[in-house]
């Protein structure tokens, strides 16, 4: 029996999943981040976030501005985000046929993001605060046999971080403020395995009914995770009593996932690999190994106090997703290293937003964003369809006394033409994605 030596060094090609390791799914800001840890600043498009006062989320949105508080705060956040996309295009397989199976389905899920926040300011000028939040991270997950099954079935992210933070005056008008961060990366993955198309690629095999692509399908599924360790600064300036300038920096966190890859084979396949010594440690259960890095983010944020009863925000943020250029998953069996170039962009994002006092017991709140995608259609592919895109917020506050606050929000978001064009598994997926999301939050906050 042939050795198949072209199988082995196909093995990365039939793979593909390095992308998973990283595509969180379309989360809700550009590439895998999400920004929902705070509802208060979800009402108005996440404008003024480094700046505003009276949100524990400053913890990890800029540590500085926890001077502006007043004994303890605790502050608990859950935002539901309901997402929608679903593929309005073709695909073609290793021999250039259509593929086979559905358009996959609504690719998105409902998932709950929550935070919890507690922040307490001492009488000499110092605050202490800790936050539980999840920064990346998503679900996402396509009908079995769909047409791009080979570059994506099911992808879960969960990146939850812990952080403690500090916060000094220096003078009246002027705070800084670090912060240090545990992270926990988890994460899932799987998607389709032509290996029908491996047995095809080598003449020796090549005769076999099965031996051909779509002939014998089957599935990897990969899991694993890390701890990392990242920290951030602030700085908050109040020049005037009615305007702040807040400056936010967190900073790159490296995961080495550890865990483990499950392999679904054909019985025909595996016979075929099995019958040589070369190809017979080829797709078997056991160790995988890949490293990750999540973003820096700066933050910047300003808030305007026009009158007594209306403020005006904004925020501009950079995201260096410029750390994310390839994934390499790395297996303890002698599969060969699986590696996908990302080549992502550091990407911006603005916000304008606007709150008004009605009365002494609500306010309401509105803005709009402009995110941009780090991704480009040449390396982009259905784990992640991004593209740049609109955020529409509205919100409110409803204070039930002087210790209480509810907040309530929704926001729209709008992808501008999500579009693929992508190869894996010697099978080509391109076309439209039709997607939106929208984000349900509410949130209470108690000061004693």
């Amino acid at each position: 029996m042939a050795t198949y030596p072209r199988i082995t060094r196909c093995t990365a090609l039939a793979l593909g999943i390095a992308g998973a390791l990283a595509f969180a799914g379309q989360a809700q800001a550009a590439g895998f981040q999400l920004k929902e840890n705070s509802v208060k600043s979800m009402g108005a498009a996440f404008a003024g976030t480094a700046a505003k006062t009276g949100d524990s989320s400053v913890v990890t949105n800029n540590p500085a501005v926890m001077t502006q508080f007043e004994g303890t705060t605790v502050q608990a956040d859950l935002t539901v985000i309901d997402l929608n996309y679903e593929f309005q295009g073709a695909a073609v397989d290793a021999l250039g046929r259509p593929m086979s199976g559905s358009n996959g389905g609504n690719a998105g899920d409902v998932t709950p993001v929550p935070a919890l926040s507690v922040v307490h300011k001492f009488d000499n000028g110092t605050a202490l605060g800790a936050m539980v939040s999840a920064p990346f991270g998503l679900k996402t997950e396509y009908d079995p046999g769909w047409v791009g099954r080979y570059a994506a079935l099911t992808s879960e992210v969960e990146i939850v971080d812990l952080t403690l933070s500090g916060a000094v005056d220096l003078g009246d008008r002027f705070s800084v403020g670090l912060g240090i961060i545990a992270s926990r990366a988890d994460v899932t993955l799987s998607k389709g395995v032509d290996f029908g198309a491996l047995l095809f690629s080598n003449p020796a095999s090549r005769p076999l009914p099965f031996a051909r692509p779509q002939g014998a399908d089957g599935t990897a599924e990969v899991q694993g995770d890390d701890n990392g360790f990242g920290w951030l600064i602030g700085a908050h300036f109040r020049p005037t009593d009615a305007v702040s300038i807040g400056v936010s920096y967190r900073s790159e966190i490296d995961y080495e996932l550890s865990g483990t890859v499950d392999w679904t084979v054909p019985d025909t396949a595996r016979a075929v690999f099995d019958s040589s010594g070369t190809t017979s440690p080829l797709f078997i259960d056991g160790g995988a190994y890949a490293e990750l890095t999540t973003p820096s983010i700066l933050n910047v944020g300003a808030t305007w106090q026009v009158t007594d009863a209306f403020m005006l925000s904004a925020t501009y943020a950079r995201t260096g997703w410029e750390s994310l250029r390839e994934v390499r998953i790395q297996f303890e069996n002698p599969d060969p290293d699986s590696v996908e170039p990302f080549q992502w962009q550091d990407s911006d994002f603005y916000a304008l937003g606007a709150e008004f006092q009605l009365s002494d017991t609500w306010a309401l709140r509105g803005g709009v964003a402009y995110d941009e995608t780090p991704t480009n259609l040449e390396h982009r592919t259905p784990r992640l369809p991004d593209a740049n895109r609109m955020f529409y917020s509205i919100g409110a506050t409803w204070k039930l006394n002087d210790a209480f606050d509810v907040n309530m929000a929704y926001t729209r978001i709008e992808p501008r033409n999500p579009q693929i064009n992508t190869a894996s598994g010697g099978a080509r997926v391109l076309g439209a994605f039709d997607g939106n999301a929208n984000l349900f939050g509410v949130s209470a906050q108690y000061r004693f």
